[in-house]
């Protein structure tokens, strides 16, 4: 068990969030076009507003997710490292005469999380940074967007108010102890918004949106086939992806992990309905 660890389940962790990719989008039509090919309600969002959202094909097929933060007359996105590119791409694939432009801000900016039970009481550093309440791991907490050359003094204000240094190996383990999924490993093209039980990413209010038809159809019919749930199970070798029986039933392994604080292992797993 390390002192990440530790922190991030009892205390309050910090964790370098800066390979996350950040993109801002500007321009007149930007909260509607965003509204329009996003799984969640961006028209009624307003300065400091935030929320998570699901892309999606025509097939209703979850093709990445996002966290957006608005800032009145632009908008920030938030996704997994390995989505940047993608994401960028698949929202500029449904731009026609759209006055919205999308601007790669990685480089120029960091994002550091705080998050562990007593991450609320920390207060972050005074001065121009923006703080929003996404979280990697599911703990109570908060994300940090700042500039680069702030990256030391923020980390300094953070530990000396007693946060600890996390590393990506043990918010991976807490986040699945949470049973919070992520994009690439428990979320894929395949899945559908239903079966990964993240429904806080889909408004059924909005109107009209890239994969709605199918988000529709699903909800009036009731039912998916199979759900992301989240599986305790005894032992201490966690699982390898892919389908196994347990507890008699067939279960499709996405993530797995030796809790310390459990002495079991958590996965993530699809099952029949």
């Amino acid at each position: 068990m390390t002192n990440g660890y530790s922190a991030l389940r009892h205390g309050a962790a910090w964790l370098d969030l800066s390979s996350h990719g950040r993109i801002i989008a500007r321009g007149g039509d930007a909260a509607r076009f965003l509204h329009n090919v996003t799984s969640n309600d961006v028209k009624k969002m307003v300065q400091g507003d935030t929320c998570y959202a699901f892309l999606l094909t025509p097939q209703g097929r979850i093709v990445g997710d996002l966290y957006l933060l608005s800032l009145g007359d632009r908008f920030l996105i938030d996704t997994e490292p390995e989505l940047r590119e993608k994401v960028q791409k698949q929202i500029l694939k449904y731009k026609v005469a759209d006055a919205v432009e999308l601007e790669n801000v990685t480089e120029q900016t960091i994002a550091i999380g705080v998050e562990g039970p007593n991450a609320p009481a920390i207060a972050p550093p005074p001065s121009e940074f923006r703080v929003v309440p996404f979280t990697v791991t599911g703990q109570p907490g908060y994300r940090i967007y700042s500039r680069p050359e702030k990256r030391d003094e923020i980390i300094r204000h953070l530990e000396a108010a007693g946060a600890v240094a996390a590393t990506a190996e043990d918010a991976r383990i807490v986040r699945i102890e949470n049973g919070k999924p992520r994009y690439g490993d428990d979320i894929t093209e395949t899945s559908l918004p239903q079966e990964t039980e993240q429904m806080h990413a889909v408004s059924f209010t909005k109107g009209c949106y890239i994969g709605q038809e199918i988000v529709e159809r699903i909800r009036a019919r009731g039912h998916v086939n199979r759900h992301l749930v989240r599986l305790e199970l005894d032992g201490t070798v966690p699982p390898a992806p892919g389908k196994h029986t347990i507890h008699g039933q067939e279960a499709e392994v996405m993530s797995s992990v030796y809790s310390p604080d459990l002495g079991k292992v958590v996965a993530l797993a699809y099952v029949r309905a």
